[in-house]
Parts: structure tokens; C-alpha cells; sequence
């Protein structure tokens, strides 16, 4: 796929947006609106509502309707609002706002399955990973350039002004190399031609099938636990990593912590040698492999974290490395059960690893406040060990509807790709 990192450009174009604003605006806004901290302190959760609701009700449409209009329009909508949170006067507006950004925020969740669809089979690994680390990128830049932003803006219009030039840049990219396939309905009638005829879906048949998917098919239930318990580990850590490195030894100023950010693209930039990897696994084990990278990199966290700054580089690149590992290997796997059903699959998967950022920023501020790093850490290990136990529950090559058990043999390649083709390109290339 020629074109995943213009896509991965994009998506970090999108993520940074969102992690600046979130990150820097919420303090200015009591300043200047001359109202208390505690009265701004929805705004996170407002706009993180939103998100919940564009991840449940506007990602899904991507398995009804073209995916470029559905980007472009998204991406508009994105960039209005941000401009409107710029021209704001009252808090109020800005509560209202910020629920619609959160909304219009989840252009990588249609963009990410888009390029799944886009890629053939033997390299769909690589373009899924390319362009979610393009995401990654925005989220760690983002978060660095953050504190710079605080230091030197003298507005928090500013940071949205900013983020409606960075949507801009993202939506003239995609205007530009966006195919405009057919949507997957126009598709698959096309490859079944000699069939029954099916019945149109709706939207709200789209939106009850997720439920149907989200309790009834083993391996999405398995990839969400797993995710789940990954977003908990590496909310985790970010949260309160700021924490240890403000505290003793460290006493880390906010921009220095800001900037130690920029320590977790390295391990994002291992993005086209994760791909080729996956590519040539069996994506079992390349799950396996991530959450024993993850285990690993919370041991070394556990023996020194708090103690010199070392362990916490290794801990951070080794987190982001086995992040993007499972990430990319439990979102190929889920992609194949159906091909028709995939921004419906990603949009389950999505919201699993949604809810554990939410459990992992409460759960592990809790465990560091009360107990301190260590025990902070060492329970992000206790669930990379559940994460294992829930993945050898199912094993590689179990059939689709079998729930527990071992099946297939433990073969741990991938088989050479034969003459047989993606139901969905076949179908797309002939609506086309």
C-alpha cells in the first residue's frame, strides 16, 4: 500500500490536535474565564465523552458508506470546532464544544481499518502499522510539544488555532491521496454476483450488529480482553510517569517531563520492522511476543524506575514497542474474521482499549498515591500475566466460533499467501 505513510502523516497530524489541546487549554480556560479549577475540570471528561460517542456512533459508518466522503466530512467537521473553541467566550460554550470535538475526533479510527481494507493480505500487517504509528507519533509529539506550548503561549486560543492549522494540513493530505473506493456495500454486492441479493443494511442495523460481534464472536472478545488490560498497563504508565519524574530523584521540571516524551518514538519508529514481522507470523504469536515485551519492560520498571533514569527509557521504549506489537497483530486478526464487518470490529476493539485508559489513569494514580511506583508497576505486570493467561485460553489456529481450547497444531509462521484474493478488494476493484 503505496500510500500508508501519507495516512500515517495524517493520523499523527490528528492525534497530536487532540493530545495538545487536551493537555494544555484546561487550566487557561479558569484563568480566563475567572471561574474556579474545579469548574473547567469537566472539560476532559466532556470531550472524552464525545469521543466515546464518534467511536459508537461515526466509526461503524465506515462499513456503509464511502470512506473518503466520510473522512473528509469528519475531518471538516473537526476543524470547524476547533476554530469555534478558538473564537469562544464563555465556558459554557466551550463545555458544549468540546463534547462535539471529542466527537469529531475519531478520523484515525476510520482511517486505520480504511488502510486494513486498502493493503492485500501479505502486507496488511505493515500498512495497519504504519499508519497507527503515524497516531502514536501525534499522541507522544503532541504531549511533548505540550508543555513548550504552556511555556511560551501567551493564550490558550492560541493551542486552538494551532490545532485548526494542523487540521488543515490533514485535510488537504487526505483531500489529496484518498481513494475514493466504493463503501462496502457497493463492494460485496459486486463479488457476489451470483447470489441472493442481500438487503441493504441500515445504520441501525449497523450499530445492533456491533452488539451481536461484541458478545458473540471468541476471537474479537479475546483481542478486547487483551486490549483492555494493554491500555490499563500503558495509561498507566503515562499518567504516572509524571509523578516519579517530578518527584525525588528526578525533580523534572514540566517541560523537561513534557519533552521525555519524545523517548517513546523511539520505539514507534520500529513501525516497518513491526509490520514485517506480523506479516510473517502467525498474528498469535506476534500477540504473544508484545505482551512479553510488555512483561519485560515492567520488570525492568519494578527493579529500578524510581531509582535512576535508565530503566524508565528501556521501560518506555520496550512499552511502546510491545504496544504497537499487539495493537497492530489483535487488529489484523480481528480484520479477517469478516471483511465486511471491519469498521464495526475496529469500533468494538477501539472502545475495549478506551475503557481500559479510563480504568488505567484511575486505577494506577490510586496504586502509585497509596502505595508508591513500585507496586504502581508491579500490578501492570500482575496484568501482562492475565493478558498471557486470557491469550493461551484460545490457542493460534482455533476455528472461529471455538471459545477454548487448542486446535490447528502450534504452527507459528504464516503460511505462503496462494492464488486466493480479499473478498473486499475483488469487489471494490470491480465497482470501481
Amino acid at each position: 500500500m503505496s500510500s500508508s505513510p501519507s495516512y500515517a502523516v495524517q493520523d499523527g497530524l490528528t492525534g497530536g490536535e487532540d493530545a495538545v489541546v487536551l493537555k494544555e487549554a484546561s487550566l487557561e480556560f479558569a484563568r480566563d474565564f475567572n471561574v474556579s479549577e474545579a469548574a473547567v475540570s469537566s472539560i476532559p471528561t466532556i470531550t472524552q465523552g464525545g469521543y466515546a460517542t464518534g467511536l459508537l456512533l461515526i466509526s461503524p459508518l465506515g462499513d456503509l458508506v464511502r470512506r473518503r466522503g466520510l473522512l473528509l466530512l469528519v475531518l471538516s467537521a473537526s476543524t470547524l470546532v476547533a476554530m469555534g473553541m478558538a473564537l469562544s467566550r464563555n465556558l459554557v460554550s466551550v463545555q458544549v464544544l468540546s463534547y462535539f470535538l471529542g466527537v469529531a475526533s475519531v478520523t484515525p479510527q476510520v482511517l486505520i481499518p480504511f488502510a486494513g481494507d486498502l493493503a492485500p493480505p501479505e502486507r496488511r500487517g505493515r500498512a495497519i502499522s504504519i499508519v497507527f504509528s503515524g497516531l502514536l507519533l501525534g499522541i507522544i509529539f503532541g504531549r511533548a510539544i505540550g508543555g513548550v506550548i504552556g511555556d511560551a503561549s501567551g493564550s490558550w486560543k492560541n493551542v486552538y488555532w494551532i490545532a485548526v492549522g494542523l487540521q488543515g494540513i490533514a485535510l488537504a493530505v487526505l483531500w489529496w491521496i484518498l481513494p475514493d473506493w466504493p463503501s462496502k456495500v457497493e463492494a460485496l454486492r459486486k463479488t457476489k454476483e451470483g447470489e441472493l441479493e442481500q438487503k441493504r443494511p441500515t445504520y441501525f442495523t449497523i450499530l445492533w450488529t456491533m452488539v451481536k460481534l461484541a458478545v458473540t464472536e471468541p476471537i474479537l472478545i479475546q483481542g478486547c480482553l487483551i486490549n483492555l488490560m494493554n491500555q490499563v498497563v500503558f495509561s498507566s504508565f503515562w499518567v504516572t510517569l509524571t509523578f516519579l519524574l517530578a518527584g525525588s530523584p528526578f525533580n523534572y521540571s514540566t517541560l523537561k517531563i513534557g519533552l521525555f516524551g519524545l523517548v517513546g518514538a523511539l520505539g514507534v519508529f520500529t513501525a516497518p520492522f513491526v509490520g514485517h514481522l506480523i506479516d510473517g507470523l502467525v498474528l498469535w504469536v506476534g500477540i504473544l511476543i508484545g505482551v512479553l515485551c510488555g512483561l519485560a519492560s515492567q520488570i525492568v520498571l519494578v527493579a529500578g524506575a524510581g531509582l535512576n533514569i535508565a530503566p524508565i527509557i528501556i521501560g518506555c521504549f520496550g512499552l511502546d514497542f510491545a504496544l504497537q506489537l499487539m495493537q497492530v497483530s489483535i487488529a489484523a486478526k480481528i480484520y479477517e474474521i469478516d471483511p465486511a464487518l471491519r469498521a464495526r470490529l475496529n469500533a468494538v476493539f477501539v472502545i475495549s482499549g478506551f475503557i481500559g485508559q479510563v480504568i488505567g489513569s484511575a486505577l494506577g494514580s490510586h496504586i502509585y498515591l497509596s502505595a508508591g511506583w513500585r507496586a504502581n508497576f508491579g500490578a501492570s505486570a500482575a496484568f501482562c500475566g492475565a493478558m498471557i493467561l486470557v491469550l493461551l485460553a484460545r490457542g493460534p489456529h482455533c476455528e472461529r466460533y471455538t471459545w477454548f481450547g487448542w486446535q490447528g497444531g502450534g504452527r507459528l509462521m504464516k503460511e505462503k499467501p496462494g492464488p486466493a484474493v480479499d473478498l473486499e478488494q475483488e469487489g471494490e476493484k470491480r465497482a470501481s
